[in-house]
């Protein structure tokens, strides 16, 4: 098995990853492998069918225990070790009704189980016995077959509603026209879409995309009406939804209609702002996703009892195993906003192991530069841990953490927490409590980006595929989708990022085949050159490649021939003096081709540069700050994983060259206003030196959009120009 890289101290192309010593959340607790694992099982003793029945026939007055044992309670191996000797009729009459107790050894002798009390108000639960934090996402509890039971709804069915128009839970879920899902299935597999523009804000454009055999009309939310009952909620989550919608704007009520029509959604604008309604709006969703499920299952449950097995009912209203959401997040503080908004909805009176998730989830170990960015803020406070996977129980009135993940309704993971839980695609590696997966969300994607993308398609790969164990399930009652193999196709996946980007791109293609359809909302961009602080010239240069594979050589060749001669040539006429020439590097594998070139090539013999990039010690990347800023190095290289983890504040740039245009369009507002704004205040720069030189091709065209806008990435892609000048 390849070693692990932790994602972001990796290049973000690399199948292999480590850990690396100087990724951010060192200080968190690493967590353990989880979901492969299992509590071993109590030993069971056989015994013949024809003797319990023996036995049960002849039940004495008295039973619960074994002449000779006294009042002491009795083990199943004294007992079947008493029933083996049978030495009287009493001893024969007595030990079923033992063996049953000890089967369940919870039970005092000879009492009835009771039903479970409601509890009126909310238990901490913090005085309960707790694993050690040695391992913070190790679980417990044994698999206990998976999909929800009827005791685990005693106290909160409430039926389903299913007499509404346009319920899509029961359309898309619960009782689907399989002729119909047959015609869409068969549409997506020969990738047959109808494309549609949907009204949209004039900052913004979605297109809806539906399999070509598909029929259905755009819902009435797409046309800016949309309330909590149109959105088919449990009652007690009706509230929370009026007032996500109180003040909703059109694009607000655009997305939260494609969410509840279970449609796969790519929404490229998640920002500060919005992030809050981001989570409020997924948190509903899930949880009256799993709310719903679990009613069906308890109305089918009742249907059976009553029938009493007389009638030949054929009902399908699970999946292979129990978890039916999948919830990826960048780090765990991420995963503990989340989970807050959701337990602000649901209001549990109980929340089992909670104090261990606070203590391993919720706690910050390290104070932010007040200085940062908000965005860094937002995304690097609290615990900044990028590895853990952590499984959620829903039960009436109740959460519980850190659930199995076959006992778990939600499972919320990194992708490289969830990554290690999967592992090499052996015969051993475990990943059958992802094949009923029916929501999968991606939260922040543009900082998974910038861990290890391969880890989320790897996962992907893993979803909805046939298990190979049966885990206790029902298979009288899995739908007929699921055992077709076309879960894939019913599963919704939504995509939340603060911008597009190819990889997420390639994710909605190729893995988002839901026969509902998909929605992709892309926002109109005025241009990161707009919204500068200082006044420099921008020069953008665009090189031809042959194919897309070749692209990377291509981008090589041009910048040793075009860009580098002329570095050179001002190194040989201002050697010893500062020339603070940044080169940013979008990708480590760019980024160690350019340094290796620099260290051994003949013809930049005479260039002295330092490098950071996000594998360099906190030492070393101290000495090539302090040797580029008294003009030791004239030269530095710097890599976007660097400035997205640490977000440093170089000083002594007078010119900037952009190897690669920054994925975040925020990283070129703040390396070009803030590292050359500083330069402009330097009373012994000479302000005519400075300029920018960006380096692009067509298939930069996402980059290019949100740097240059919508407006005029066009042109510059198709002019018949290849140098564009902007001030």
């Amino acid at each position: 098995m390849a070693p692990f890289r932790r994602g972001k101290n990796g290049p973000r192309n690399s199948s292999s990853f480590t850990r690396g010593a100087s990724s951010r959340g060192s200080n968190g607790h690493r967590g353990g492998f989880r979901g492969t694992s299992r509590s071993k099982s109590t030993q069971k003793h056989a015994f013949q069918a024809s003797r319990v029945q023996d036995l049960a026939d002849d039940r004495s007055e008295n039973p619960g225990t074994i002449p000779g044992t006294g009042d002491r309670e009795v083990g199943p191996e004294e007992l079947l070790s008493h029933e083996d000797s049978s030495e009287s009729d009493a001893a024969h009459e007595k030990s079923y009704t033992v063996l049953l107790q000890t089967l369940n050894p919870h039970l005092p002798h000879g009492e009835p189980r009771k039903k479970r009390r409601k509890i009126d108000t909310i238990t901490t639960l913090a005085q309960i016995r707790e694993p050690p934090l040695g391992d913070l996402d190790v679980v417990e509890d044994a698999e206990d077959g998976g999909n929800p039971s009827e005791e685990d709804n005693i106290d909160d069915f409430d039926g389903v509603d299913t007499q509404q128009e346009r319920d899509f839970f029961a359309t898309h879920f619960a009782e689907p026209d399989e002729d119909q899902t047959l015609l869409k299935i068969q549409a997506v597999e020969n990738n047959r879409w109808k494309a549609e523009k949907t009204t949209a804000p004039s900052s913004w454009s979605s297109t809806f995309r539906r399999p070509a055999a598909s029929g259905d009309e755009m819902i009435d939310g797409e046309t800016g009406e949309l309330g909590a009952r149109d959105l088919k909620l449990k009652p007690k989550l009706e509230a929370f939804a009026e007032e996500l919608l109180s003040d909703a704007d059109d694009l607000t009520i655009q997305l939260t209609a494609s969410v509840f029509s279970y449609r796969d959604v790519l929404f490229s604008a998640r920002n500060l702002d919005n992030a809050g309604k981001m989570r409020t709006l997924i948190s509903l969703h899930i949880l009256n996703h799993i709310f719903r499920t679990r009613d069906c299952i308890l109305k089918n449950n009742a249907k059976l009892s009553k029938s009493g097995g007389e009638e030949d009912l054929e009902l399908r209203d699970q999946g292979f195993t129990r978890p039916k959401v999948l919830v990826l997040l960048p780090t765990r503080q991420s995963c503990v906003k989340i989970i807050d908004a959701m337990i602000t909805i649901c209001k549990p009176q109980q929340q089992g192991n909670r104090k261990r998730f606070d203590e391993s989830y919720a706690n910050a170990d390290e104070e932010l530069s007040p200085d940062k960015p908000e965005d860094f803020k937002d995304l690097f406070s609290g615990n900044d841990d990028d590895m853990f996977r952590l499984g959620l129980k829903l039960a009436p009135r109740t959460i519980n953490f850190f659930s199995q993940f076959y006992n778990s309704d939600i499972i919320f993971a990194s992708p490289l927490g969830l990554r290690t839980v999967l592992g090499d695609g052996s015969k051993k590696a475990d990943y059958d409590f992802l094949s009923s997966i029916e929501i999968v969300v991606l939260d922040q994607s543009e900082a998974l980006l910038m861990q290890n993308w391969e880890h989320v398609e790897y996962i992907f790969e893993h979803l909805n595929l046939q298990p190979k164990e049966a885990h206790g399930c029902d298979f009288s009652r899995v739908r007929s989708w699921y055992l077709d193999g076309h879960a894939k196709y019913l599963r919704q996946t939504i995509l939340f990022s603060a911008f597009n980007f190819p990889a997420l791109n390639k994710l909605y293609t190729q893995s988002c085949l839901n026969t509902s359809g998909k929605v992709k909302f892309a926002r109109v961009h005025k241009g990161a050159i707009v919204d500068l602080t200082v006044s420099v010239k921008q020069t953008f240069s665009r090189f031809d490649f042959i194919d897309p594979i070749s692209e990377p050589d291509d981008r090589f060749n041009y910048f040793i021939t075009a860009i580098l001669p002329s570095l050179n040539k001002t190194s040989l006429l201002n050697v010893g003096s500062q020339q603070g020439i940044l080169v940013f590097m979008p990708l480590y594998a760019d980024f160690v081709r350019v340094r290796n070139h620099l260290a051994a090539s003949s013809s930049t013999q005479h260039v002295s540069f330092g490098s950071i990039s996000e594998y360099t010690p906190v030492k070393d990347v101290a000495r090539a700050r302090s040797h580029f800023v008294t003009g030791r190095h004239s030269m530095l290289l710097y890599t976007e994983r660097a400035h997205h983890f640490r977000r440093y504040r170089l000083k002594g740039i007078t010119r900037i060259i952009f190897y690669g245009l920054p994925e975040n369009p925020l990283f070129y507002r703040e390396i070009v206003s803030g590292f050359l704004g500083s330069s402009f205040s330097s009373s012994n720069a000479d302000n005519r030196h400075i300029n920018v030189r960006c380096l692009f091709s067509k298939l930069d065209l996402l980059k290019l959009e949100r740097v240059v806008g919508t407006k005029r990435y066009l042109s510059l892609l198709s002019d018949h120009g290849d140098t564009f000048d902007f001030v």
